[in-house]
């Protein structure tokens, strides 16, 4: 992404690449999209690095499939984005699972990596931002 880059060209690219390593049930592809610092916090202990985010989405079951839309997405200066995103998780033998990601993401060695992943339950009755 060169210099006019938005925030939702930024994190719209690492969520896609996201979704098809999710819905191919690839870990490790998903892993590479992240620092090899990431703070990542799924509906599990949070890991930092690569490889807890390895371990998190190698234990979900095949068949797992998400959607998403970015609800929100910011610029936090030259070499880092913000991402709200609202997700459904899909599965082939139990009902779906929405929940609220944030990400952010950074600009190093020429890419952009997602540095920290957060996810949480939408709060009961919330539909729009209060």
């Amino acid at each position: 992404m060169g210099d006019t880059a938005t925030a939702v060209d930024i994190v719209g690219a690492l969520l896609k690449e996201w979704k098809t390593g999710v819905d191919a049930h690839k870990p490790e592809m998903v892993a590479a999209l992240f620092t090899e610092g990431a703070l990542f916090q799924g509906l599990q202990p949070y890991s930092v690095g690569r490889d807890g985010v390895a371990r998190y989405y190698a234990s979900q079951p095949h068949g797992m499939r998400v959607t998403y839309d970015i609800l929100e997405a910011r610029l936090l200066g030259n070499s880092a984005a913000l991402g709200y995103v609202q997700a459904q998780f899909a599965f082939e033998n139990r009902p779906a699972v929405a929940l609220l990601i944030g990400v952010v993401a950074t600009h190093t060695d020429g890419r952009w990596q997602i540095a920290y992943y957060q996810v949480s339950p939408p709060p009961l009755g919330a539909s729009k931002p209060a």
